[in-house]
């Protein structure tokens, strides 16, 4: 159905233009198509029937454009210029970062205000964003814990650094004690993320492991009275309904099968523990990360660089550095990962300008 060939009247010829545009979308619906295949090579079980049903479909979009081009196909085109980074990508990746692009490209579908796509094909182009959306979703899960640790760190330190030397260089003082102000503003950073993760982290998963039913509780299914048992609470206290409990809690009695990991609430449980991360690697990340940032607006003092010049390259590769930072956020949260890094830009530097002015106003008064 969503190959169909739209009708045009015999005497409206597809012009140049017509042409070309077709050919260009017959290009990114064989790239997406490969994009899926090459992402399933990289998946078993059902995500990876998932991707290939999804690359099946974009060759019912091919389908079509082959159909309207006719004998004027000619030789493939080479698709969009971010379709065939997303190809790459996948073939040397295949990661989240991919599907979360994936999941953008779906969103950017050309198919809903032109003529020559069907509605069909519009609507596969939506429902596929939401696809794609759910399997980097499940990406995302697995690793939010341990990326927001390293985002967030390298950020902190980038910021924080900056600010620190940038208010110590203004207020006059030497070379020599800028560069020690960062160092030491490198290790104290570092040092008191990686605890405040680590603390963080593990408070967070006690108290997920403190309302994680407990298995042991399946032994004293046996031993319950039939006719009397609270059994049916323990579901109802959990989000189900009383007859829903009711039901669930004679099931269980008449099996003696308690079946903790069936319950949805302990699937719901997992999956945060999941989301959550471990505190080791939360901490030692926002530790590597901080690092990592905060010793960037100390580079060019290390190299000997004095002066204006020092603040000026030490604010160029901080501001590299938060677009960057910002871009991968946006996308691996399926957002403008160009909005994404300004954003970051004019946060970091907001706050050097505030420590700047602060660094000029103390070196002036002399406090």
């Amino acid at each position: 159905m969503g190959a169909s060939v739209p009708e045009r009247p015999v005497s409206a010829a597809p012009s140049a233009a017509d042409i070309r545009r077709w050919r260009r979308y017959l290009a990114d619906e064989q790239l997406e198509a490969a994009v899926y295949r090459d992402l399933a090579q990289r998946r078993s079980g059902e995500e990876r029937e998932i991707l290939l049903a999804l690359a099946d479909a974009e060759a019912r979009h091919e389908a079509h454009w082959r159909a309207l081009l006719g004998d004027g196909a000619g030789a493939t085109m080479r698709g969009a210029l971010r379709t065939r980074v997303l190809g790459f990508l996948a073939r040397r990746f295949g990661s989240v970062f991919v599907l979360a692009l994936a999941q953008r490209a779906e969103g950017r579908s050309p198919y809903d205000s032109d003529s020559d796509a069907t509605a069909a094909m519009a609507a596969d182009e939506r429902i596929h964003e939401e696809v794609v959306r759910g399997l980097a979703t499940r990406g995302r899960m697995r690793l939010s814990g341990t990326f927001r640790a390293a985002v967030f760190g390298a950020n902190d330190g980038l910021v924080s650094n900056l600010a620190l030397v940038i208010g110590i260089s203004a207020s006059g003082a030497p070379t020599h004690v800028v560069l020690l102000t960062g160092v030491a503003g490198l290790l104290a950073g570092a040092l008191s993320m990686g605890a405040g993760e680590y603390v963080s982290v593990r408070s967070q998963r006690e108290l997920l492991e403190s309302s994680t039913p407990d298995p042991e509780a399946r032994t004293a299914v046996a031993d319950l009275d039939v006719d009397a048992n609270e059994l049916a609470l323990v579901y109802r206290a959990r989000g189900m309904s009383e007859s829903e409990a009711d039901e669930h809690a004679r099931e269980v009695l008449r099996t003696h099968d308690l079946a903790l990991t069936a319950d949805p609430a302990v699937h719901a449980q997992s999956d945060e523990h999941e989301a959550v991360g471990t505190g080791l690697s939360a901490a030692l990340s926002s530790f590597c990360f901080f690092a990592s940032g905060a010793v960037i607006p100390v580079l060019p003092y290390l190299f000997g660089i004095e002066g204006l010049p020092a603040l000026l390259i030490a604010a160029a590769l901080v501001g590299l550095a938060l677009l960057g930072t910002g871009a991968v956020v946006g996308i691996l949260s399926g957002a403008s990962p160009l909005k994404r890094g300004l954003r970051q830009l004019a946060i970091g530097y907001g706050a050097a300008a505030v420590t700047y002015l602060l660094g000029l106003l103390f070196g002036t008064t002399g406090a």
